[in-house]
């Protein structure tokens, strides 16, 4: 890991489009998310990624979205910016804005639906670092949605970039971690992507986590990171397994996970909007499951946090 770096740690949720009741970008409420992150004790943002709807998103409401992020939290804690795009351009476009509104590091996935070779991937991540040059770069490996896998050979060339400072892995088998850990000597951090597996990932290496659910429950992540730091392995296993089926059950709507989440914040007076189609918003008939993932969390955060089993 990163050892004189703090900054690529901890527990990072990633940041949900916020949007007003027509369904465009809303600065305010963007804001009032990134204040209520900070106020839950989150070590930073992961901005405009996957969670982020990002490829439903023009170039300019990503940068508002980040803009409206950094004027709230900027400086208070760590921002990733994501800024893959469908094409190299507009990718350096939101890298070279990324770095003037002088976030942490920008992060980029693979280049989607052209399965391209790994020499080609190298050029758009190193394309993309290079508009960005005082900036650190996060590699994003997410191959069951980008269609390519981060490999040991391409993590190792990717490292000749030295602003290359961590791989966030959302691949499913946590010994991918331990492989990028290895490769990476120290150099670079590893942040355990997929929620389902967060507790196994920090045990296989990872530094801490992204996710796209820990918005709807940080407090419950933060626990699950301070009980692997502390060795409390049972309880952290105990507590992972809650929050598995927490995420079950946030999948089991009509309307995309998002849009629960989403709702889900909105009871707790943080406005997100909807989601943008193509992604699914919630009907009537969801508010059911909503509720039943809104009792979850609250009685998890009763056993968990407050000790009330």
């Amino acid at each position: 890991m990163n050892k004189h770096d703090t900054r690529y740690q901890g527990v990072i949720p990633a940041f949900y489009a916020c949007y007003d009741d027509v369904g465009e970008v809303s600065q305010s409420r963007t804001q009032a998310l990134a204040r209520h992150l900070l106020a839950q004790g989150v070590q930073g943002l992961y901005v405009n990624g996957s969670s982020g709807e990002c490829i439903y998103l023009s170039v300019d409401e990503r940068k508002r979205i980040l803009e409206s992020v950094m004027e709230a939290v900027g400086g208070k804690m760590t921002i990733i910016a994501h800024v893959a795009a469908n094409n190299t351009k507009d990718s350096m476009e939101l890298a070279r804005h990324a770095e003037r509104l002088g976030v942490d590091a920008i992060a980029a996935i693979p280049p989607i639906y052209f399965r391209l070779p790994e020499h080609a991937i190298a050029k758009y991540w190193n394309d993309i670092s290079s508009a960005a040059p005082n900036t650190d770069f996060i590699i994003y490996n997410i191959p069951q949605l980008a269609g390519v896998a981060l490999t040991l050979p391409l993590l190792r060339e990717m490292m000749k970039n030295p602003r290359v400072k961590a791989v966030k892995n959302s691949s499913m088998p946590v010994q991918d971690i331990q492989q990028f850990v290895a490769t990476g000597e120290g150099r670079i951090s590893v942040f355990n992507g997929p929620d389902e597996q967060f507790v196994a990932g920090r045990l296989m290496g990872a530094i801490g986590g992204i996710g796209g659910t820990y918005a709807a429950m940080p407090g419950l992540y933060l626990k699950a990171d301070e009980l692997v730091a502390s060795g409390a392995f049972e309880q952290a296993q105990a507590l992972q397994f809650t929050i598995c089926a927490i995420i079950e059950a946030l999948c089991s709507c009509h309307g995309n996970m998002y849009a629960v989440i989403k709702e889900l914040l909105r009871r707790k007076g943080v406005h997100c909007g909807s989601v943008r189609a193509p992604l699914a918003p919630l009907t009537k008939d969801d508010m059911k499951q909503v509720d039943a993932c809104e009792k979850l969390i609250r009685e998890a955060e009763q056993k968990y946090l407050l000790g009330q089993a």
